[in-house]
């Protein structure tokens, strides 16, 4: 559901969306850089089992490597473009986090992911989810992973590259920009 507030949306702070996002903890909610409102049920049992896999992968891959800090589908990130969103997953390099203060660690943090990961579930339409990459790469994401499980397609963005779309492929690599981070896609497809 969006809700379309007009000059009022892009008049809330960005700390009050997160008291507003605090006290609906049940919901997912996003805001756009236009300050509509996105507000998402929360995920059914497929979606939520996929998000898990794909996580612990990247948080695995993460601890191992060392060279940045993975987050699950609950952390928002407030982009430069004004947009505050949530990825299913994301990783953030260790010295971009080291960057922000406490309180921005605390809060929605105020930059956009390194890598960012968003899972089509059966209800998402495709195209509102590519736009969504699209955004990510724009606001500086250096990679994102566009995963349809129903499909079984991955697409791959990077800035400055055409979108490459895998059909049912084993797995996916996040190579060089992630180096030795690869997702077995087969967990995730079945």
């Amino acid at each position: 559901m969006v809700l379309h507030l007009g000059p009022l949306g892009r008049s809330v702070t960005d700390d009050e969306f997160f008291q507003f996002c605090q006290l609906n903890r049940e919901l997912h909610i996003e805001r756009t850089s236009e300050g509509e409102i996105v507000v998402m049920p929360p995920s059914g049992g497929e979606s939520g089992r996929r998000e898990l896999r794909i996580g612990a992968a990247l948080h695995q891959w993460a601890e191992a490597d060392g060279t940045g800090v993975p987050f699950g589908s609950s952390t928002g990130f407030v982009l430069p473009n004004g947009a505050e969103r949530s990825p299913d997953a994301a990783w953030v390099k260790r010295e971009r986090w080291d960057a922000l203060t406490p309180e921005e660690r605390e809060r929605f943090p105020p930059l956009c992911p390194d890598f960012v990961v968003e899972i089509r579930s059966r209800t998402d339409r495709i195209p509102v989810l590519q736009e969504k990459m699209r955004e990510y790469i724009a606001n500086g994401a250096d990679l994102g992973w566009l995963i349809d499980p129903a499909k079984r397609r991955v697409y791959i963005y990077r800035p400055g590259a055409a979108v490459v779309r895998l059909d049912n492929p084993e797995s996916v690599s996040g190579d060089p920009r992630l180096a030795g981070f690869s997702l077995d896609l087969r967990r995730i497809f079945t």
